[in-house]
Parts: C-alpha cells; sequence; structure tokens
C-alpha cells in the first residue's frame, strides 16, 4: 500500500508525475511539447536518484556510527 501512495506522489518519474501531464492536457486541451515533458522526467529522475543516493549514504553512515549526513552538511555550510 506504501509504494501505491508513494508512487501516485505528482513527481516527475513516477506514476504521479505521468498522471500530472494526463491532467494538465484534460484541462488546457493541449499537449505539453514533448521535449519539454522530457526534460521534466529526466530532472525529476535525477532528483530522485540524487535523494536516493544522499539516503543510503546516511543509512550506511550510521550502520558504521559515523556522524551522520546532515552533521557532515552542517559542517561544510556553518549557517
Amino acid at each position: 500500500v506504501n509504494l501505491a501512495v508513494v508512487n501516485i506522489l505528482p513527481f516527475p518519474a513516477l506514476d504521479g508525475g505521468r498522471l500530472s501531464f494526463v491532467l494538465y492536457e484534460a484541462i488546457t486541451k493541449r499537449k505539453p511539447k514533448p521535449s519539454f515533458e522530457q526534460w521534466v522526467n529526466t530532472a525529476g529522475m535525477a532528483l530522485l536518484l540524487l535523494l536516493i543516493i544522499l539516503i543510503t549514504i546516511n543509512d550506511i553512515g550510521r550502520l558504521f556510527k559515523t556522524t551522520s549526513l546532515l552533521e557532515k552538511m552542517r559542517s561544510l555550510w556553518p549557517f
């Protein structure tokens, strides 16, 4: 059930992102340019992969009892 909920979120590269484009087309009665749709899906996939990588790094760090990713980020940006 959780996977279905996450998958339907209106995030590009997921089914919810595709649903967003379908709703846009239904409301405006015109399709978005294929190049724009491809760009949005590519950017969404890149952000999703970046999030997966950051979460994995954080989990590995916690597994070995090192500082968390959040603490490392705070040390880089002191504000």
